[in-house]
């Protein structure tokens, strides 16, 4: 078990490189089980999920190396259908293997996949929809049992915009016999990088970014592949708020700002300066920040629920009274209060709370109960009196590539203990 230390009131200052995103990387790593041949994946960040994605891969045979930030994959040799429960109870992201599995091998058996304790996320809409393409399942002493000699296709409609029940279908559907229509499909940027990527394997995909997906089945033409995992847009919304929550400036290479647009429409209402420029994005703070009115989490082309923590905590410091809705997870309000131990003042009721901005936060010791929570502790830190000791922080280490390194070399003084 891990601890972060941050000594506070640090300004973040400087340039920073923006890594791989890691809700891309995911997916990707389980679409690799459908490709002819050896995969390269440039820009793919070294994360704990990763890891443990790629410890997945290599119980079922396959073959990965990391040679810099390039990640190389064969699952030529790949021969099982069963996932380790010990590594898929780690990580939420298992699930993406059933599609790839029940098409390569006609078979796929995995546990409920783990994760962050953010709220109820059922995985009905992966099993309805690999239903819909013909698959026979069933759960038996907790696991899940998949079934399928061949997957047809077929119209699906999501009932809600799910991002992995999107992906799983698009990985199933891609080797199915016929086309699959997606109504209602998620739309965030990770769906068009899956897209890409199957459609560099050699399938064929189209409307990713749209809430209809067309998928033509059939089999992956070529023989290698190298693709470059897009940048991480909440890497860099978190990097923002970290130069935002403490009046100081950053600019940001490597980053797209199309999917950061309305992280950064938020930050502006609350005084913040952004320019960008290519894939490049410069950020200049006030002294200290306005409140803002109104955060809505929703899914994507709204504000992403992965950033409701970090803009939480600089809330905490803004003037005046701010208000924040979570609409995506029940329970994702749990850093709130750890940052109240910390002298942020706040009502909570439900799915909606509200934020009166204090001037100083103080450090103490908390608690990091999920991976962007734990992130919101960090910025919070930063901005507080004194030293705040961040408990879990291994957490923190599931979402972000060593960030307390990237602070460290934008002005911070963070450091770990065991």
């Amino acid at each position: 078990m891990a601890s972060i230390v941050v000594s506070g009131r640090r300004r973040i200052c400087g340039e920073a490189r923006v890594t791989g995103a890691k809700n891309a990387a995911l997916p990707i790593l389980a679409a690799t089980l459908i490709a002819r041949g050896p995969v390269e994946l440039e820009n793919c960040p070294r994360l704990k999920d990763v890891e443990n994605m790629l410890c997945i891969l290599s119980s079922l045979g396959a073959q990965c190396e990391y040679c810099g930030d390039t990640l190389k994959i064969d699952t030529r040799s790949a021969t099982g259908s069963v996932m380790p429960q010990s590594i898929s109870k780690e990580l939420r992201s298992s699930i993406f293997m059933l599609g790839p599995l029940l098409t390569r091998f006609g078979s796929a058996v995995c546990t409920f996949p783990g994760g962050c304790e953010i709220g109820h996320r059922p995985i009905d809409l992966h099993l309805k929809g690999l239903m819909m393409l013909g698959a026979e399942i069933r759960e038996e002493r907790g696991l899940i049992i998949c079934r399928a000699d061949r997957l047809k296709g077929a119209e699906i409609h999501l009932d809600y915009p799910s991002v992995g029940a999107t992906e799983n279908i698009m990985m199933a559907a891609a080797c199915a016999d016929g086309m699959t229509r997606i109504f209602n499909a998620a739309r965030e940027p990770e769906i068009e990088d899956l897209a890409l990527f199957l459609n560099e394997l050699g399938y064929l995909v189209e409307g990713a970014g749209s809430s209809t997906l067309s998928v033509y089945g059939g089999e992956a033409r070529r023989e290698k592949t190298t693709h470059r995992i897009i940048p991480d847009r909440i890497v860099a919304g978190t990097l923002m708020a970290a130069a935002a929550i403490t009046g100081g400036e950053i600019r940001l290479n490597d980053v797209c700002p199309a999917h950061v647009g309305s992280i950064a429409a938020k930050l502006k209402e609350a005084g913040c300066k952004i320019e960008q420029q290519g894939m490049s994005m410069r950020l200049s703070a006030p002294d200290r920040l306005n409140e803002i009115r109104l955060i809505e989490t929703m899914p994507y082309p709204g504000f992403p629920t992965d950033m409701q923590a970090q803009m939480f905590a600089l809330c905490a410091v803004a003037k005046g009274t701010s208000v924040i809705v979570e609409n995506v997870f029940e329970n994702r309000f749990r850093h709130a209060a750890e940052l109240g131990r910390m002298g942020a003042s706040f009502t909570q009721k439900d799915r909606t709370a509200i934020i009166r901005g204090v001037e100083r936060l103080t450090g103490t010791k908390v608690t990091a109960w999920d991976l962007r929570g734990g992130a919101a502790m960090v910025l919070a830190g930063l901005a507080a009196d004194g030293e705040t000791t961040i408990e879990h922080a291994e957490l923190i280490d599931r979402g972000y590539e060593k960030l307390h390194e990237t602070l460290n070399g934008l002005g911070a003084e963070i450091r770990l203990e065991e």
